[in-house]
């Protein structure tokens, strides 16, 4: 669910110019399980802040503009880890970060988490809800109040067993996606071509967390979309595409230039669409509570009749769900299909565990998928290769703690290299290679789960986890069940550019062959 899995790093993102890129995914232990760290005992024979390798401002501004990493920033992290090793520390001004780049350091920072984690500032997303008096929501909630938002938004939506009833909301989706595959292939001038795959999977995605949250569907597979959904996808990305000039320049500068008014504008944009679906939900709501009549239905009834969140909380954690819903989906489908088109045994052993499970034309259910270890591990393997959120951050907000050797008193913020942490080949044996078998449980030696954490950890991690792997499953399955998907070579290699999320650098194109014997599923 990651977007916000990428969005609470939109600000820290940002400042990697400024400040590190930094994300939203990884969480704690368990409240209530997480001890005081104290290292005062040992504190003498600790090394400190002092003795880290230091990058400035000006060392990550040349590297971006002069040595090509602007939008490979992910890849930065493995120029750096061999410059600096696997801790060193960024600071600019007033502000520091201490970078982990080791799976090793990584697991040690996470098992002495605090009992609420703490993402760092937010002030991006917080600051335009302050002003409209709309609630925070699981991804900018602090403290213990996010630990009681995350108890309630847990229910139905993070336990496994809870995915369960999406499952034919999310089919539903899926078949209407499947038709617009079909017709986009008919259109094509090859006759089996789905061109920019990217935006097809965007509306999928978007489609489907919002027939969850939303309990409706809001027409994106639609041949024409409705104008106010429309309206609601370019509003996100007007949010987006301004989110890193808000924080790059000076707050004086909103008088003077249009940037911050068209921040606000997409803000703007995404609640009004979202407080529509809401209210409807609300007066519906209301009329059969005022008849006396039993309330049910799915997430969205949930949140509303159980009456322990206000109206304003609700506005705004299911905004923030909503887009934590979709960047995961799409980009990890798309680059599952294009790793698929590349490895075509893979794809075949694929093929060959979702044909013998499911025989005929028999829809794909969510049962079925308990019986397909080989379609997680592809899932699993991709979002390894292309973490949606490359970068992250952690603060330890109330207690001193020593990693890798060093001592850092609370209020330290740590950055944590995702991306490079999951290439490394000491982690994973041939790093760049699509190897899904590498995550089965068939005896073999897996790696160090800290190796790859695409949804973080503990108490913090996604909430809307159970909900991304339902709907990417069951996709990834039915497209495979029904056609075989090949490169279009006239693209070329395709890459991955960092904007905040990892995404192609090209529009992706690919081939759908229809598998033979097979109309419809």
């Amino acid at each position: 669910m990651a977007v916000l899995l990428a969005l609470g790093s939109v600000e820290r993102g940002a400042r990697w110019l400024l400040r590190p890129m930094n994300g939203a995914l990884i969480g704690g232990r368990t409240a209530g399980t997480a001890a005081p760290v104290s290292v005062s005992a040992n504190q003498a024979k600790l090394k400190t802040e002092g003795d880290l390798a230091e990058i400035k401002a000006l060392q990550m501004l040349y590297r971006m503009v002069f040595k090509g990493y602007r939008n490979h920033m992910h890849e930065l992290q493995m120029y750096e880890k061999q410059l600096y090793g696997p801790i060193y520390k960024v600071r600019v001004g007033n502000y520091r970060s201490i970078v982990l780049n080791s799976v090793e350091l990584l697991e040690e920072l996470l098992r002495k988490d605090e009992k609420f984690p703490s993402r760092g500032d937010m002030s991006l997303w917080t600051e335009y809800r302050d002003m409209k008096g709309i609630g925070y929501g699981p991804f900018t909630e602090e403290g213990e109040k996010w630990y009681q938002l995350r108890t309630i938004l847990n229910k139905r939506m993070l336990h496994p067993k809870d995915s369960v009833q999406y499952g034919d909301v999310v089919n539903e989706v899926v078949t209407d996606f499947i038709k617009r595959i079909y017709h986009l292939r008919q259109t094509s001038p090859s006759g089996d071509m789905v061109t920019d795959l990217s935006n097809e999977l965007y509306r999928f995605s978007l489609e489907g967390i919002s027939s969850i949250l939303f309990e409706t569907r809001i027409g994106c597979l639609e041949k024409e979309i409705p104008e106010a959904t429309q309206d609601f996808i370019n509003s996100i990305a007007q949010m987006f595409s301004y989110s890193m000039l808000v924080v790059m320049l000076p707050k004086w500068t909103r008088n003077l230039l249009p940037v911050w008014d068209w921040y606000l504008a997409g803000w703007e944009g995404i609640f009004k669409f979202a407080r529509n679906l809401i209210d409807k939900k609300m007066e519906t709501i209301q009329h059969r509570l005022a008849q006396g009549q039993e309330v049910e239905g799915e997430y969205l009834t949930y949140l509303i009749a159980n009456r322990k969140l206000s109206s304003k909380d609700v506005y705004g954690s299911v905004a923030e769900l909503l887009l934590a819903g979709v960047d995961t989906t799409s980009n990890t489908l798309m680059w599952a299909l294009y790793l698929l088109s590349q490895y075509p045994e893979v794809q075949d052993k694929l093929y060959r565990e979702v044909s013998s499970c499911v025989l005929g034309d028999r829809l794909i259910t969510v049962q079925d998928i308990s019986q397909m270890p080989f379609l997680k591990v592809v899932i699993k393997e991709t979002l390894r290769m292309y973490p949606v959120v490359p970068m992250n951050a952690r603060l330890m907000t109330e207690t001193d703690v020593s990693i890798g050797g060093y001592f850092f008193p609370k209020k330290t913020s740590f950055s944590i290299c995702h991306y490079s942490i999951s290439q490394d080949e000491k982690t994973f044996p041939e790093p760049h290679k699509f190897r899904p078998e590498r995550w089965l449980r068939d005896g073999r030696q897996r790696p160090n789960p800290f190796g790859s954490l695409p949804f973080g950890f503990g108490v913090r991690g996604c909430v809307g986890r159970r909900i991304a792997e339902l709907e990417m499953h069951l996709a990834l399955s039915r497209i495979i069940s029904l056609f075989e998907i090949r490169p279009d070579p006239r693209i070329g290699e395709v890459k991955a550019h960092n904007r905040t999320v990892l995404v192609a650098d090209r529009q992706v194109n690919l081939h759908f062959l229809e598998r033979n014997g097979i109309t419809s599923n």
